[in-house]
């Protein structure tokens, strides 16, 4: 079943140009889509492909209208208005009320009547599942976990004991909240293993990505506020604290203790040594290595060497190597040319 034009715009604040009663009901790029389904344009690189296009409509700015060939939903933030079309066209995945006979709920959990508890799950002593809450087949919540409403935990996803998780979170396949953090002390004889004692707070509508993983904190808990998005395969080390609405790439690791600030984003492969605090709204271009604090809020920092081609990029890697003793010869010089003009 599809939607009106007119009802796309009016729902979402777009200028409509077109058809009104035109239907759509799905979703495609500028190249491929039809007649029946919505496409946008943001980055300018796609730019080529809208006069050419076959959408039913294409959300856009009024900078791109009037190469527009078809109708359109113009805005001043065309990303956003498609991603609210989409979830309105594919809307989440809701619970169906049950608990499947593999799954194993322990007899002091509390679990919500319209809660799904899927395949081979489990559910410790003490645990709570709220309302609509969906846990996936071969999910884990150990004791005393929280997990709140409309939730989602798609698949293989491990909640430690004592991990409160927010309402509207999705935690994707594999994610692990409240895992060991990494404490050692060391010894003449190996290391010795801290006990990690506190355990993760997720906040309301944050995501999770596939095989990332959320250490507990060693005595308070690690924090991560409201709208924190992290994509897959991030560290986020024990007691570390992630300000509302940041968001990182994949690859990201973050050392223990560290405080992140609100609004960051921060881009794949960025390393952030421990006991650091970033600043609010900053934003880390991909495979910086952070190993002080950022204290500017709204600064841009960059770490990481562009490609180049590969014999370049050979014979400069050598000359990494004589950086320190150019910088002595430099300053060498610099000062004995300064020294006659000291004499006159």
């Amino acid at each position: 079943m599809g939607v009106t034009l007119s009802e796309l715009a009016v729902r979402f604040g777009c200028e409509l140009v077109g058809n009104p009663d035109q239907l759509v009901s799905s979703l495609g790029t500028l190249e491929k889509a039809g007649p029946g389904s919505v496409s946008f344009l943001a980055n300018p690189a796609y730019r080529k492909f809208l006069p050419g296009t076959r959408a039913g409509v294409v959300i856009l700015s009024k900078k791109d209208l009037d190469s527009c060939p078809v109708s359109a939903l113009v805005c001043n933030n065309p990303y956003t208005v498609y991603a609210r079309v989409a979830q309105l066209l594919h809307p989440a995945e809701t619970a169906v009320p049950g608990i499947h006979p593999s799954a194993v709920i322990e007899s002091t959990a509390r679990v919500s009547k319209s809660a799904q508890i899927s395949a081979l799950a489990y559910v410790g002593e003490g645990a709570e599942i709220g309302d609509r809450v969906v846990v996936g087949a071969g999910c884990i919540v150990e004791a005393g976990a929280n997990v709140g409403a409309d939730t989602h935990l798609v698949g293989r996803v491990y909640l430690g004991k004592r991990v409160s998780v927010g309402q509207r979170c999705i935690l994707h396949p594999g994610a692990v909240i409240g895992g060991d953090g990494f404490g050692l002390a060391p010894d003449p004889d190996g290391w010795v293993k801290v006990p990690q004692l506190g355990s993760v707070r997720l906040g309301n509508d944050v995501e999770i990505g596939s095989n990332t993983t959320v250490d507990r904190g060693a005595l308070e808990d690690t924090v991560l506020e409201d709208d924190v998005r992290l994509d897959n395969q991030i560290q986020i080390g024990h007691n570390a604290y992630i300000g509302a609405h940041t968001a990182m790439a994949g690859g990201c690791l973050v050392a223990g203790s560290s405080l992140i600030g609100k609004n960051c984003l921060i881009a794949g492969d960025v390393g952030i040594a421990g006991h650091l605090v970033i600043a609010d709204g900053v934003t880390i271009t991909a495979r910086t290595l952070v190993n002080h604090s950022i204290t500017q809020e709204g600064g841009v920092y960059s770490g990481a060497l562009p490609m180049d081609e590969a014999r370049n990029w050979r014979r400069n890697s050598a000359r990494f190597r004589d950086l320190n003793q150019l910088a002595r010869t430099v300053n060498k010089l610099a000062k004995e040319s300064a020294e006659p003009e000291q004499e006159s």
